[in-house]
């Protein structure tokens, strides 16, 4: 077993608390429906961009892990990842609404028929196979990148490249005021790369058949 491998699964149990927290509310699609005005906005237009810090898609949410949205959710809300409007957003919301909203974004638009494919959709080139076994990507996010090990890692097959990008350099930037995200499993991972080869794994991932998409919310379609 490699190092990169041997800390990935040793800081995997040091942050296994988390999901179970996570895990003790109990959330309420129907009641998640109500409380999303503030995500519709962004996450319920297809194609919607971000201009900060640079210009990229928003992330797809709808078909997303429960577990990890809310995870994420926390993390805004903590200051653990760094964005002003998602950290203005998850302080307004209780526990109880953060819960809720990860139970409705996990079943929207899902309806049991397109599951993601057992193996990935397509092969990666010679370069980025040899990325994704430098990374051992595959051990935390599955080999169809749409299984996690942990419902709190996020499904990555089909998610937007450029999204994915920003997302991985962030990792790479843990203490800064307005931009970065504290993980120390992905922080250690990411840092290994350069932004060239996380944009080459950005791009294969996002290119991957997955369950994630962006559902229009009525008003916007």
């Amino acid at each position: 077993m490699n190092k990169t491998l041997t800390t990935i699964f040793a800081l995997a149990v040091a942050f296994g608390t988390v999901s179970v927290q996570a895990q003790e509310i109990k959330g309420d699609a129907k009641a998640g429906e109500g409380k999303i005005p503030m995500c519709v906005g962004c996450h319920g237009i297809v194609g919607y961009q971000s201009s900060f810090p640079e210009v990229y898609k928003v992330p797809k949410i709808a078909g997303q892990g429960e577990a990890y949205i809310a995870s994420a959710l926390h993390g805004y809300a903590k200051g653990d990842r760094h964005f002003p409007t998602m950290h203005a957003v998850a302080q307004s919301l209780s526990d109880q609404d953060i819960a809720d909203i990860s139970a409705y974004y996990a079943q929207l638009g899902r309806d049991g028929t397109a599951a993601a494919p057992a193996k990935p959709s397509r092969e990666p080139s010679t370069e980025v196979a040899s990325l994704l076994q430098k990374g051992a990507c595959v051990s935390c996010h599955g080999d169809n990148f749409a299984k996690p090990i942990d419902p709190s890692y996020p499904l990555l097959a089909g998610q937007h490249p450029d999204y994915l990008f920003v997302a991985l350099k962030a990792y790479k930037t843990d203490k800064g005021r307005y931009v970065g995200r504290s993980n120390a499993i992905m922080g250690g991972v990411a840092k290994q790369f350069t932004h060239a080869e996380l944009k080459a794994l950005a791009s294969y991932i996002g290119s991957l058949d997955g369950e994630l998409k962006t559902v229009p919310e009525s008003r916007f379609r």
